[in-house]
């Protein structure tokens, strides 16, 4: 396996491995503090920590298209598709969220093949096929909602599963002429021109629970490891990767989940999830060798 390929995904599934572990600290700092401001605590966390090592490599040298390019991939990124996931995880369940948002790597292929060329062949289409399912018996759909009370939330969420699919893609398409760190620096200022201005409704009309020690220690780790670290490293993969492949790695989020639940909960792994892992692993690998 190339050496850029390797690297790629090794960035894809460490990313989706610190996503599918940092509900347990996102739910505690959510009683605390209100979703799109505790999302813009994230993004300007982010944006402190990319922005000296931009500076230092001889800082933001873009013209004025790039800026637009990936100023607007940013909103989409990081102001609309969060934005979608958090009203969707608001008004329905976490299993729902879990399940629905699996369809991005299908949705990538789609805008992948639309905006970039990539080729929808037998394999990529079988590759994706293997670790959907793989997903799907890890998750257990049984546990989904189908009330009609979570319509909107069930909407909400296939909304940002294709928007962060879209994201994806323009990431890919924005690195083609710019590097992964300036594009995630502009990126993460592109979702405040949305987050900014809900955020200070949320602080009128809800404002803040008591601030402790532990709330701050969740919000640094949720805008340092969470935001600056996990979504630089997203965005390696899909420079690195074709965009069909670098999506695969997003399946590592239920895995990383469930074995923190084995670490820290103490609960079992069942087939379920050996037969999951398994398939998406057969599905990375089937993908990795259509290249």
């Amino acid at each position: 396996m190339p050496r850029q390929t390797l690297y790629g995904l090794l960035a894809g599934l460490t990313a989706a491995s610190i996503w599918g572990g940092m509900y347990v600290v996102s739910k505690v700092v959510l009683e605390v503090i209100p979703p799109f401001t505790l999302l813009t605590l994230r993004l300007l966390l982010g944006m402190l920590i990319l922005a000296p090592v931009v500076l230092g490599r001889g800082g933001v040298r873009l013209s004025s298209e790039q800026w637009r390019r990936i100023f607007l991939t940013g909103f989409v990124g990081y102001g609309v598709s969060i934005g979608f996931q958090f009203v969707g995880t608001k008004l329905s369940t976490a299993a729902n969220g879990a399940l629905l948002t699996s369809a991005t790597p299908a949705f990538v292929l789609l805008f992948a093949f639309w905006l970039l060329g990539e080729a929808v062949t037998r394999q990529r289409l079988l590759a994706l096929l293997l670790a959907s399912a793989g997903v799907v018996i890890v998750i257990d759909p049984r546990t989904a909602s189908l009330a009609s009370s979570s319509f909107l939330g069930n909407l909400s969420l296939v909304a940002a599963g294709i928007t962060w699919a879209l994201y994806s893609v323009l990431v890919r398409k924005v690195t083609r002429e710019t590097d992964v760190l300036t594009t995630s620096l502009v990126a993460f200022a592109g979702g405040l021109p949305l987050t900014a201005p809900l955020s200070l409704w949320e602080l009128v009309t809800q404002g803040v629970g008591p601030i402790t020690w532990g709330v701050i220690g969740g919000v640094l780790f949720l805008g340092i490891v969470s935001t600056a670290l996990a979504m630089y490293l997203w965005n390696t993969a899909f420079a690195l990767l074709p965009a069909a492949l670098a999506s695969l790695t997003f399946f590592a989020q239920p895995l990383a989940g469930t074995l923190l639940s084995v670490l820290f909960l103490g609960e079992r792994i069942t087939l379920s999830f050996v037969l999951g892992g398994l398939l998406i692993a057969l599905g990375l690998f089937l993908e990795t060798r259509s290249e």
